[in-house]
């Protein structure tokens, strides 16, 4: 196991043989750390944490350690990260706590780049970018395939959607559609479906034409959110994508950026 003179590694933590401890790292009591997982240097875990396997963390990030709310008391919450995700520098990811169902995780294939902070109870889906400085408030979901681009803060208990784009320095304080492409300024605007992305991702046409009608319906009809989503049903072509963007409309509890 190639571990670093320099580092300190707990004898409780649980290392693989093929996974690489770089210099400087410092990994605490109840961390498991999954085969060819590399950290640089410098690097930050505190458990109750797992790692998966294939992930690089680079230097001066942190994971595991506790989470800034004020009503955490040490409770015994965890970190879960899955596998293939780069994490770069400091990055932070904070625990979970009892009031967020005590677990933060983070899924496959993710790329989070430098300064991006993950905040407790945060829940992060597969193949997702984080740009840089993008900071997630407690409780936020993130679903598969979403970028969000630099310097953009989420609100607490705001989702984003699958296959969303979140435009730069946006602030985002309602929950982000899925497929859509958002961008905010003082005041958060829909500009219409992500399409680049999901035509990158094999979308079929008729799939991205179904979802730009429902758009179109939702943000330039003229309508309330009730009978755009009525004109939605009756008047667009069934697909899965549109089912799953007007149940993520009727499941909305903060509201959603329009």
């Amino acid at each position: 196991m190639p571990i670093h003179s320099t580092a300190i590694v707990d004898p409780s933590a649980r290392v693989a043989e093929s996974a690489e401890i770089g210099p400087y790292c410092v990994i605490g009591a109840d961390v498991e750390i999954g085969a060819r997982t590399k950290l640089t240097g410098h690097v930050f875990m505190e458990g109750p944490l797992t790692v998966g396997e294939e992930n690089v963390f680079f230097p001066y990030c942190s994971v595991g350690a506790a989470p800034q709310d004020l009503k955490y008391r040490g409770e015994r919450s965890r970190t879960r990260i899955g596998d293939r995700n780069k994490i770069r520098e400091f990055v932070t990811i904070h625990r979970g706590t009892e009031g967020g169902g005590m677990l933060t995780q983070v899924g496959d294939d993710n790329l989070l780049m430098a300064y991006v902070h993950v905040a407790h109870d945060v829940h992060i889906g597969d193949r997702t970018v984080l740009a840089n400085a993008t900071t997630l408030g407690g409780h936020v979901t993130v679903g598969d395939w979403a970028i969000i681009g630099a310097s953009t803060g989420v609100h607490q208990f705001c989702r984003v959607g699958r296959h969303a784009i979140i435009g730069g320095y946006s602030v985002i304080t309602r929950d982000v559609l899925p497929f859509s492409n958002t961008v905010t300024n003082r005041e958060a605007k829909v500009f219409g479906e992500n399409a680049t992305g999901l035509k990158r991702r094999d979308f079929s046409a008729e799939s991205i034409d179904a979802l730009h009608k429902a758009f179109r319906l939702l943000t330039r009809g003229g309508l309330n959110t009730t009978q755009a989503v009525q004109r939605i049903a009756a008047e667009v072509a069934a697909s899965r994508e549109v089912e799953e963007l007007l149940e993520f409309i009727r499941t909305s509890e903060r509201g959603f950026i329009k």
